[in-house]
């Protein structure tokens, strides 16, 4: 799908879709009860149905009824399956070991990128605990039963590694340790998982980066869980109301959120953006915008996205400890890099991240997606600064995070410009 953007700044209202990860992890959870329950999510994304997918392939009955995904939890677990996980990197890491722990033979089905996305060291992790995880011809096969024991995972290659052991330990008869080693990438994704799994009773201690885990455990959902808005699709909008004289406003975001993408905030702040805070939601205008230094390491689906408004802000925006960016849907230091490029910035890729020069304005022109729902979503960002149109072609990718996204964008309003 090709879509042509009119140029120009946006303001205007718009209400947040649901939290994708949050969702993720509540899929999971319920889907492990002992209850029925209904999880309430405004958006339901190409990768939340791909979770959803599989834990039916595991003998749950999950059904969408609107923004209503009505749970019926497993009852008894299928021996072997062979769920389709989409491009979804958090469904392929997250059930990794959630099925080991089941003691589900699973044949993964990824698409796109995702089977060259690496897998390790979660794959040698559970190796030496019972199960196995092996790539063959286009499948993530995995196979065995996981055993409760003193885990030790590096926490500086992927949050969701740990996440999924999170979910999947306290099912294990016996109780459990797992020690995160080093720096952690995306800490706030883990204690998102700390939430969830707190709301659904399961108990563990955690001192430092050790974590106590009790086994023999059932997630127990509340029969009616509400998922909270995105941080990280509410970004997309903020950015925009950083170019706008009237600003853009979003609704229906935890302004208390463990969210890490929440973030964006202080980053908008620090670039001189005028933000304003009701009651569940943020307002973003134009101020004076200045370049910064901005750390990819915690935040990097945030990226795309802040580089896009970097390239109207005045001096230099480096981007930094970004090197996980080359490993999402697309290799986003390139894919923001040529995007940008195409539209006139100044802007230059760097091992791990990349370094821009601020103009008044970009030019417009055609880009790509890189079928990267982010790079997509980001060239609609990049438009509000551009003084030709912008035309996005595979721009149907949007719908892995946020299938309404274009929609949401052609209701802002376009503000011209004195004479």
């Amino acid at each position: 799908m090709t879509v042509t953007i009119p140029h120009g700044s946006r303001s205007g209202l718009i209400l947040a879709p649901a939290s994708k990860s949050f969702a993720h992890r509540a899929v999971i959870a319920a889907a492990l009860s002992d209850e029925s329950s209904v999880i309430i999510c405004d958006g339901i994304s190409k990768d939340i149905k791909a979770t959803i997918s599989c834990m039916n392939s595991a003998g749950a009955d999950i059904r969408v009824n609107g923004s209503r995904i009505e749970v019926n939890p497993i009852k008894k677990t299928v021996d072997k399956c062979a769920p389709d996980c989409g491009e979804s990197g958090s469904t392929l890491r997250f059930l990794l070991p959630v099925f080991g722990a089941l003691g589900i033979n699973a044949e993964f089905l990824p698409r796109g990128r995702l089977y060259d996305r690496p897998l390790c060291p979660l794959d040698e992790v559970l190796a030496s605990y019972g199960v196995t995880v092996n790539k063959r011809d286009g499948r993530v096969i995995c196979q065995g039963q996981l055993k409760s024991g003193e885990y030790k995972i590096s926490g500086d290659v992927s949050s969701q590694y740990i996440s999924g052991l999170l979910m999947a330990l306290p099912l294990l008869e016996g109780d459990s340790t797992l020690e995160i080693i080093g720096r952690i990438q995306s800490e706030s994704y883990i204690r998102m998982t700390e939430d969830v799994l707190k709301s659904a009773g399961i108990v563990f201690d955690k001192c430092g980066n050790v974590y106590k885990i009790f086994g023999s455990q059932k997630p127990r959902m509340s029969s009616e869980f509400k998922v909270e808005g995105d941080y990280s699709n509410a970004a997309f909008f903020m950015c925009m109301g950083a170019m706008s004289e009237k600003g853009v406003t979003v609704s229906g975001l935890n302004l208390s959120s463990s969210q890490g993408d929440k973030a964006v905030i202080e980053i908008l702040k620090r670039m001189g953006a005028d933000i304003a805070f009701g009651s569940g939601s943020v307002t973003v205008k134009k101020n004076c915008l200045l370049g910064t230094t901005i750390d990819a390491s915690q935040i990097p689906d945030l990226i795309p996205t802040l580089c896009a408004l970097a390239c109207v802000c005045e001096g230099q925006t480096v981007v930094i400890n970004g090197e996980r960016l080359k490993i999402k849907e697309s290799d986003r230091i390139l894919s923001t890099c040529r995007m940008l490029s195409n539209l006139g910035a100044d802007i230059t890729p760097t091992d791990d991240g990349m370094i821009i020069n601020g103009k008044a304005k970009l030019k417009g022109g055609t880009v790509d997606s890189f079928n990267d729902h982010r790079i997509a979503m980001s060239a609609a960002v990049a438009s509000c600064s551009c003084d030709g149109d912008v035309t996005v072609n595979g721009a149907e990718c949007v719908e892995k995070s946020y299938p309404e996204f274009w929609n949401d964008f052609s209701s802002l309003e376009i503000e011209t410009e004195e004479a």
